[in-house]
């Protein structure tokens, strides 16, 4: 039994039927190598003798009754392979874009609470599909992850269980029948709920659940109807992304080879980096596209990117271990050239100042006992559509194996990355290196875009401007300076600090004073009830 820690739960928190807080991928094989085709039959049978190698496909969430703390993941004692492998086979007149369509939709759907938060939806019939890039003889497998249970980045170690790096699988050690631990009692639950509230002051607020949370919740509105939020905490500009988004998805990708990456960062020298390059090009399509459409801001967008900080010595094989980066996209710069040099520059400086800050550090400034609530309200009182973006959207680079990969003799031939949108953020982009290739990936609300072209073919119209800014000579005056990324996302935790701090400290008080009254007049405190040694 593990305890979700504040970040993984938040994600909890944030979904709703409109914001599902999946990750995942479209993954597509090749079975050319094989005699044989890969049925579905086949393809379950290996996922079946591959479950073991991660807890993560066993486990499920079980809730602390009351919801006094955060869920904890548990083996599921019903826990059915069934459930969670599907097949869908593509028909005649079907398209490469319907393949996206139909993943882009699951991509759209909660994953069911009631078992371990994953599913893989296997695809064949790719032979149907006329003048597609995808392989013929093949499959294609939609493999969605909850947030919850771990990263973009730890998605891959997920992945690499099931993938292997010869044609010939790698053969697995015998195991020993599954045996499930047994179901926690509610008074386990109960006695850690209690157990952490004495260890953690802050969460006693969530004890309290009569005249204690409704004071709460009505002493929270008023502060938010009154609390006069600094601009510099929204520092970033709004755009036609930055809005509430509904339940509707629309995935996009474009796929580079790798050398012209390395070409282009050879060509414009310096120090730039392959990450400046592909952080570069999904500025330049930002850019073309919100000019195009006559809604580029004046102030440069901002991205945030997650940074992984795992180590080693963590004990975790999956959950959150991230940081995030704030760096400005330098949209105010006309010229692609000058502006990846800049992208560069931002990136060290935003780097260096957030490389010690985990994410789960950050979510401790806020007592658990908040996030649930923060969320909701966000989501009711509608403060995407009143305020500016702490950022416009995030851009993930996830850096993968250069040799190919294969499942049961099936060569993997494209990886498509996926991240979840939630208020606020209507578009995010995913890009995934892979033997030799890039696929960078446009998840997107297309509500936002009515009566607007699709945001994907704007990817290569920036590979091609950034290719033929080369071959034209700039002047360095076009280099803009703008604001020290630094000492925007210093400002920026400042501002979260001074805010949850002015907020919440006589509120926590009070809840306090009361939770330790309830608890002391308790005839008998679940704290004293030892938890279950088992």
């Amino acid at each position: 039994m593990r305890q979700l820690s504040d970040l993984d739960a938040s994600f909890l928190y944030l979904e709703s039927e409109r914001t599902p807080m999946i990750i995942g991928g479209l993954y597509v094989f090749d079975t050319s190598e094989r005699n044989t085709d890969v049925t579905f039959e086949e393809f379950s049978q290996f996922i079946a003798a591959r479950v073991h190698l991660a807890p993560f496909f066993r486990q499920r969430l079980v809730e602390v009754p009351l919801k006094l703390d955060h869920p904890y993941w548990i083996d599921d004692p019903e826990f059915q392979l069934g459930r969670h492998l599907t097949q869908l086979t593509l028909q005649p007149g079907d398209t490469e874009t319907s393949l996206n369509k139909f993943a882009a939709d699951l991509f759209a759907r909660p994953l069911e609470r009631d078992r371990p938060l994953w599913s893989i939806t296997y695809v064949d019939g790719l032979e149907h599909l006329p003048e597609s890039s995808l392989p013929a003889r093949g499959f294609a497998m939609i493999v969605r992850l909850h947030h919850a249970a771990i990263d973009s980045l730890s998605g891959d170690e997920i992945m690499s269980t099931l993938l292997d790096f010869s044609v010939t699988p790698r053969k697995l050690p015998p195991t020993n029948p599954w045996r499930p631990e047994p179901l926690p009692s509610k008074v386990r639950l109960l006695s850690s709920a209690y157990g952490n509230a004495i260890t953690s002051p802050f969460k006693l607020a969530t004890f309290v659940k009569g005249t204690a949370a409704s004071a709460f919740y009505t002493l929270l509105i008023q502060k938010l109807r009154n609390i006069n939020i600094p601009v510099s905490l929204f520092s970033a500009p709004r755009t036609l992304f930055n809005k509430n988004v509904n339940q509707s998805r629309q995935l996009e990708y474009i796929e580079l080879p790798l050398k012209q990456l390395k070409q282009l960062r050879k060509s414009i020298g310096g120090e730039v980096t392959i990450n400046d390059v592909v952080t570069g090009i999904c500025a330049e399509a930002l850019y073309l596209y919100l000019n195009d459409q006559n809604e580029l801001p004046t102030p440069p967008l901002i991205a945030m990117t997650p940074i992984s900080v795992r180590s080693k010595t963590l004990k975790a094989r999956t959950g959150n271990q991230l940081s995030a980066m704030l760096i400005s996209l330098a949209t105010n710069i006309r010229h692609p050239i000058v502006r990846i040099r800049k992208i560069h520059d931002n990136a060290i400086i935003s780097e260096n100042y957030s490389q010690a800050i985990s994410a789960d550090r950050l979510t401790e400034l806020v007592p658990s006992s908040i996030i649930a609530l923060s969320t909701r309200i966000y989501t009711e009182f509608q403060l995407a559509q009143r305020h500016k973006p702490l950022f416009n959207l995030p851009i993930t680079n996830i850096p993968g194996p250069q040799t190919p990969l294969y499942l049961n003799g099936a060569k993997l031939v494209r990886q498509v990355g996926t991240a979840p949108l939630f208020d606020g953020i209507g578009l995010v982009l995913v890009a995934v290196s892979y033997d030799g290739k890039v696929n960078i990936s446009v998840t997107s609300c297309p509500t936002l875009l009515e009566d607007k072209p699709p945001f994907g073919p704007y990817l290569m119209r920036a590979v091609e401007a950034i290719d033929s800014a080369l071959q034209e000579p700039f002047e360095a005056s076009e280099y803009e300076e703008a604001e020290s990324t630094r000492e925007q996302g210093a400002g920026i935790i400042d501002d979260v600090i001074s805010i949850f701090s002015n907020l919440y400290s006589n509120l926590f008080s009070r809840e306090k004073v009361l939770a330790e009254k309830q608890l002391a007049e308790t005839p008998e405190s679940p704290v004293s009830e030892k938890p279950d040694a088992k």
